[in-house]
């Protein structure tokens, strides 16, 4: 009996020390061997196992300093990688923990740029097209001299284009369902939120041709003049005029 337990103890012992040599030792490296890997592994591309790595440095708690930058080359991992919901988050989060930083303006800047590079058709969601053009518009006021700002006013013309787009959009589908005054008042409201897009005929053609299917006919041929008189050259001008043929 004493010898079977002897077997067993030493089988036990036997299996924990194969164990112990087969897991490999955890070494405690410090923040600043953290981030230098982060960076390593951020220049070959490999974005996500540098973003693994600087979320070891926050964790660390060693350095405040390196935990700052690590929470910014986060927020640039996620971007370049193409997780823009995590970026706009990250660098958010970057600028409320340090909105005196240096940086700031640049996390802002890349914030709206991550809600930009999440818009898509006109038929979707809006709400991207809303957020880049929010958080561009701040980075216009906070820094009106920062460097991206040739960049950040393009995209802000091309998100009120977007808008404009979408509201045509709508506006064209009542007009198909024949809800003719929802569809004049969003052209209404079109042309007051963007009076200064190049668009701005084609709001103009649909707005008198709804007019003219509401019965309110004066409306229309008002509506279709200030169409030839500011825009000239618009190709919808011989649209309006066969509308115009239809109706008169």
């Amino acid at each position: 009996m004493k010898k079977a337990s002897s077997i067993i103890a030493s089988l036990v012992l036997a299996s924990a020390l194969l164990q112990g040599c087969a897991t490999p030792q955890t070494v405690n490296k410090s923040s600043d061997v953290l981030f230098k890997e982060g960076e390593q592994l951020f220049q070959k591309g490999s974005y996500e196992d540098a973003i693994a790595q600087w979320k070891k440095v926050k964790e660390s708690y060693q350095s405040p300093e390196l935990t700052t930058q690590a929470e910014l080359n986060i927020a640039n991992a996620y971007f370049l990688n193409g997780d823009y919901i995590e970026s706009a988050t990250a660098y958010e989060d970057f600028r409320k923990l340090h909105p005196s930083h240096a940086q700031a303006g640049f996390a802002l800047y890349r914030q709206g740029m991550s809600y930009y590079k999440q818009i898509n058709r006109i038929d979707t969601d809006q709400t991207p097209v809303k957020n880049a053009h929010t958080i561009l518009e701040s980075y216009l006021k906070l820094y009106p001299a920062g460097e991206q700002l040739g960049e950040v006013q393009e995209k802000i013309l091309d998100c009120r284009d977007k808008q404009l787009q979408y509201e045509i959009y709508v506006g064209r589908f009542y007009m198909k369902t024949n809800a003719y005054k929802a569809a004049i008042g969003r052209f209404e409201d079109a042309l007051k939120s963007f009076p200064d897009l190049t668009r701005r005929d084609e709001v103009l053609y649909y707005l008198g041709k709804s007019y003219l299917e509401d019965g309110q006919k004066s409306k229309g041929r008002e509506t279709f003049g200030q169409l030839s008189r500011e825009f000239p050259g618009s190709a919808y001008i011989s649209e309006a005029n066969k509308v115009m043929d239809s109706f008169f």
